[in-house]
């Protein structure tokens, strides 16, 4: 083997011995000394907050989503925008996240028990675990021990989180960027079966999809288009809202595969999962299974999404206020 090749192959271990590492300081119960009860005030106040909201289990979800695809699982979906800085929160994707005020919350109530302990990024870990559960959806591990990013840039949360409009080719991209692969992207996607979006979201299917200002998206099943077009009149109205998951949007249950098998995933993201022959070999295996065996895959893809990229060990910080760089 030549000096090129053994430099090639020591890189390539010194990635995966650092990957692994990562990996080995996240683990189950990490404050069990440091804050012995961390995990179970986060659990009671998601037990009494999600009992009165249970509408707020897909946005923390998705704050989750969005947190990890850009640095990581690091929280920095959370920090305010300076004079000096656009955060990921004035990025298009995330102007409708919401469940900033819930994890404020959260994180008071942690600093009051164990200050400067508990990360703003393990926080949103587990209560958009925590929330999701309590609804009645599927359960995963949430290994704890990361750190809070110092970083916030909205440039790069356009870049990285997958929008509505996207294609195959570039969700699978995207997915694979940090890791996930087709599988994972047909588990993680039906998080779509809770919640609700805006018509802006998705209404250039409607009316613009040639982009040329007319024309409906012929992926989409007219019918189902026609009763959206009741609802949303213009592609621009951003505040009417519409369940992701007709008639079943409070419930984690299989009925987003059964929608896409008729053309009614609300998403032109949706339909492209229809395009690929391995993206629709899921479909039909998830739609046809059992909810148990649904759940359990998709347990497996929320903890890769939750070690993507972590903060451990030394890297990073714990912030004092998740909206604030220390």
């Amino acid at each position: 083997m030549g000096r090129p090749q053994l430099l090639v192959t020591f890189l390539a271990l010194l990635a995966l011995f650092a990957a692994s590492s990562t990996q080995a300081q996240l683990q189950m119960n990490f404050y069990s000394k440091s804050c012995p009860k961390a995990e179970q005030i986060v659990l009671d106040y998601v037990t009494k907050h999600i009992s009165n909201a249970p509408s707020l289990a897909a946005p923390l979800l998705r704050m989750h989503f969005h947190d990890c695809f850009v640095r990581g699982c690091d929280a920095s979906v959370m920090i305010n925008s300076t004079a000096n800085n656009t955060a990921e929160k004035a990025a298009a994707p995330n102007l409708t996240l919401r469940g900033f005020n819930f994890i404020d919350g959260l994180k008071t109530l942690l600093e009051k028990a164990c200050p400067g302990v508990v990360s703003c990024a393990d926080i949103l870990a587990l209560a958009a675990r925590d929330s999701v559960v309590h609804i009645g959806g599927p359960n995963w591990q949430v290994p704890t021990g990361r750190r809070d990013g110092r970083i916030s840039n909205s440039t790069e949360a356009l870049n990285a989180i997958p929008p509505p409009t996207s294609n195959i080719t570039t969700l699978q991209t995207l997915f694979g960027n940090v890791g996930l692969d087709s599988k994972d992207l047909v588990l993680l996607s039906a998080a779509h079966t809770i919640g609700i979006s805006h018509c802006n979201s998705f209404s250039a299917r409607l009316y613009n999809f040639t982009g040329r200002g007319n024309g409906q998206d012929p992926a989409l099943d007219s019918e189902y288009a026609t009763k959206l077009k009741m609802k949303c009149v213009n592609t621009t109205d951003n505040v009417t809202i519409v369940e992701m998951d007709p008639g079943s949007f409070r419930t984690f249950d299989l009925s987003y595969f059964q929608l896409l098998q008729k053309r009614r995933g609300l998403f032109q993201s949706d339909a492209a999962l229809r395009t690929s022959s391995a993206t629709q070999s899921f479909i039909n295996q998830f739609g046809s299974g059992s909810v148990q065996s649904f759940f359990s895959e998709f347990a497996k893809s929320m903890e890769k999404m939750g070690r993507i990229n972590v903060k451990t060990g030394s890297a990073g910080e714990i912030r004092k206020t998740c909206a604030v760089i220390n």
